[in-house]
């Protein structure tokens, strides 16, 4: 089966890169939210942790067994079709070609010199308020957002769909939609939304990793980038896995991240990863989109490695 798996990855990636999320295609991520809305209304009175504990758990379960259904029945009537299947499903949790687009979209006016169009761009992709923000604080979203989601939008299904087929990497997109709705640390959601937020620190956790490792291993030596290195400046991001992207491009590029934001008016501050080296400039995002696309092939390559050694292994045991 592990094979299946491997193939259905490789194609996923092959889908994503050709017509990445058309929006007039259904996609599992719009379900997700549907659901979560439709829950929401728990989120009142007393027991607001257990409230969101049995929303994170139905739609898990939902999500697993009704993706569970459709994957066997395909298997079942024919491999192709399974393969075919799990592949178009795979590819709904990944967001390779829409992570490139969307740095793409803040880059291009920022090289035409036309800040508005960037600022209106960046705010489709960041929470962040945008109106006013120089080129540079404008850079600065566009990078953390790419260097930040290589993980939860590429790698992590990936890792998860190696593990378990479609299946788990659906059970993963749902995980990370509910905690990007409803995981906040603020008075509306810091208790319903913890199970969300606390499942979704723990199925990053190795992905967030070994994707930050991925994409510094070639240049550790040249740019004197350690894991200790990396671990450190990672701690300065509230999340406990998304800095870790975030310090990998910093150090690579030798920037800055972090600082000052606003969110609807209100001033929060971040700790700053990396060393300002250099200022920001448009460039910057162009080649965090290149380390982005290198770190997802050398995830791929180890996949299908550790795919193969399996095989190998299990074949020799039987």
């Amino acid at each position: 089966m592990i094979a299946l798996h491997l193939l259905s990855i490789v194609l996923a990636l092959i889908i994503d890169q050709l017509i990445g999320d058309p929006r007039w295609l259904p996609h599992p991520v719009k379900g997700f939210g549907k659901m979560i809305s439709r829950l929401e209304p728990l989120n009142r009175g007393n027991y607001k942790k257990l409230k969101g504990l049995f929303m994170l758990f139905l739609i898990l379960a939902i999500t697993l067994a009704l993706s569970f259904f459709l994957v066997f029945f395909a298997y079942s009537v024919h491999m192709i079709l399974g393969v075919c299947l799990e592949s178009i499903l795979i590819s709904t949790t990944i967001a390779a070609r829409g992570l490139k687009e969307a740095g793409r979209s803040v880059y291009d006016p920022l090289v035409r010199g036309d800040l508005e169009e960037a600022r209106t761009k960046l705010s489709w992709i960041v929470g962040r308020d945008t109106q006013g923000l120089p080129s540079q604080e404008i850079v600065r979203g566009a990078v953390e957002t790419v260097a930040e989601n290589t993980s939860d939008g590429v790698t992590a299904p990936l890792f998860f769909a190696f593990i378990g087929g479609a299946p788990l990497a659906l059970l993963y997109r749902a995980v990370n939609t509910c905690d990007s709705m409803v995981g906040y640390k603020n008075d509306r959601y810091k208790d319903f939304g913890w199970a969300s937020a606390r499942l979704d620190d723990v199925l990053n956790y190795i992905p967030a990793r070994l994707t930050a490792f991925l994409m510094v291993f070639h240049a550790m030596m040249k740019k004197r980038l350690t894991f200790a290195w990396l671990k450190e400046e990672a701690r300065h991001h509230p999340s406990p896995n998304s800095g870790w992207g975030e310090a990998a491009v910093a150090g690579l590029l030798g920037i800055r991240l972090g600082g000052t934001n606003y969110y609807k008016g209100q001033v929060s501050y971040r700790p700053f990863i990396g060393r300002a080296q250099y200022s920001l400039k448009p460039i910057h995002i162009e080649k965090t989109i290149v380390i982005m696309q290198q770190a997802v092939t050398w995830f791929t390559i180890i996949l299908l490695a550790a795919g193969g050694i399996y095989i190998v292994a299990a074949q020799s045991w039987s």
